[in-house]
């Protein structure tokens, strides 16, 4: 589960405000060299082992030693350890927008001259070369990748059923009428989170609007050049309210979304007589299901991707990720990571049941041992582009500020759709 939201606090946003008056990092080609590096991620711990048994072997044989270390709110720590000169020669980053502030001010060494890009753009995912781009340059490397956008079902009784994946998004309308038609509920759908309620609502709006702009508009969209009150995200907006409001749709109506907590909302799919068909989440929800389930994912479970806005065309996806780069600049930081960049390096982080997606397309979808991550991994790899989670890209007043709380204030019938849309448009930051 990759809420950057709450990770990327208060405290890392004064701290990147201090790095515009603090002191140079004084990274370079032609910095010294160090037979140590060390590699800072959140990830988690079978991840970093399955990624240490492929790297340092490799590492070693060039006379480097890796040492690796897993850092909780790497978000925060790393800004505050940059300002103060001792971050570590590479970081496995969850938030680029952290890298690309860091980049602009000149602390992050550019990886342009380092690794063969034009290889790389061949071998990864669409779009996840340029998630730390800044003024043409690339700044990381993603390593490990989470896909958003995903719509699991009742393997079982939805193939029974007759009920193939859709193609369109007209396509998916005609399925939830078609379950509906058949005397079953189409949906579940629960946005409770606690103190952080709103974000699976939050995601519902990215993904749509990705599918209906593209990658570029969504990009504006997140950067307000697109305000919230347009015609692009009202069309999202119709969408999801179609899906969600209609009578018969929802597991419980549209007065149980708001309080129907995240976690536990698709589980009635998997009742001896499915509550609902379809559960729309990021890849790390399967986590949540039931241990029966988890134990059999692959006759349990079956995924899609939310599809396109039309057949055939552009069909970009939402995820996350761990992105590398290195903030101590050295000839052997150097050689780490040109072997942070080889398509195998996943390969045991894959195969050891932990929930590692590789984000080269190239990466053998045979590598994983579930039926169920490899149709996750191949959504991301047949996929036009790649975009980072919009409302974590979002100033936080807005992205985790009034994007959660306003839709949930229009989903729960507190306020309309325009007055959620004026409201998070006048929250936006100035300047």
């Amino acid at each position: 589960m990759s809420r950057r939201k709450l990770v990327l606090g208060v405290s890392a946003l004064s701290a990147l405000a201090l790095l515009a008056t603090g002191c140079s990092s004084g990274s370079g080609s032609g910095a010294s060299d160090t037979k140590t590096i060390t590699i800072w991620t959140s990830m988690d711990q079978p991840v970093i082992d399955g990624l240490k048994a492929q790297l340092d072997p490799r590492a070693k044989a060039q006379g480097i030693t890796v040492q690796w270390r897993k850092v909780d709110n790497l978000n925060q720590i790393i800004v505050q350890k940059v300002q103060a000169d001792d971050a570590p020669d590479i970081a496995l980053m969850p938030q680029p927008g952290i890298i690309k502030d860091l980049a602009a001010k000149g602390k992050i060494t550019p990886l342009d001259d380092v690794l063969d890009l034009p290889a790389l753009q061949k071998s990864m995912t669409a779009g996840t070369l340029d998630v730390a781009k800044v003024n043409g340059k690339t700044y990381g490397l993603m390593v490990s990748m989470n896909v958003k956008g995903l719509v699991f079902y009742p393997k079982k009784a939805f193939e029974a059923a007759g009920y193939t994946a859709p193609k369109t998004l007209d396509e998916l309308n005609a399925l939830t009428e078609k379950i509906k038609a058949d005397g079953k509920t189409p949906w579940c759908l629960g946005i409770e989170s606690g103190t952080a309620t709103g974000w699976p609502a939050t995601d519902w709006f990215e993904n749509l609007i990705l599918k209906y702009g593209g990658v570029a508009k969504y990009n504006d969209w997140i950067s307000h050049k697109i305000k919230f009150d347009s015609p692009l995200v009202r069309q999202a907006a119709a969408q999801f309210q179609k899906i969600a409001f209609t009578d018969g749709n929802v597991l419980g109506g549209r007065k149980s979304i708001a309080s129907n907590a995240f976690g536990t909302a698709g589980n009635p799919m998997f009742n001896s007589k499915p509550g609902c068909y379809m559960y729309q989440q990021g890849s790390f929800i399967t986590g949540f299901f039931p241990k029966s389930v988890q134990q059999n994912l692959d006759s349990e479970v079956g995924v899609f991707g939310l599809p396109p806005a039309t057949a055939g065309g552009e069909n970009p996806v939402e995820g996350g990720g761990d992105t590398a780069s290195i903030y101590k600049d050295s000839p052997s930081a150097r050689k780490v990571m040109k072997l942070l960049a080889a398509t195998d390096l996943g390969t045991t982080a894959a195969k050891n049941g932990s929930s590692f997606i590789s984000p080269h397309k190239d990466f053998p979808l045979a590598n994983y041992p579930l039926k169920t991550t490899q149709s996750i991994a191949k959504v991301a790899y047949d996929s036009t582009g790649f975009a980072f989670d919009g409302s974590d890209a979002m100033p936080s007043a807005v992205g985790s500020g009034t994007f959660w709380k306003d839709m949930t204030a229009w989903i729960s019938g507190q306020e309309s759709l325009d007055t959620a849309l004026k409201n998070i448009d006048a929250s936006w930051p100035a300047g």
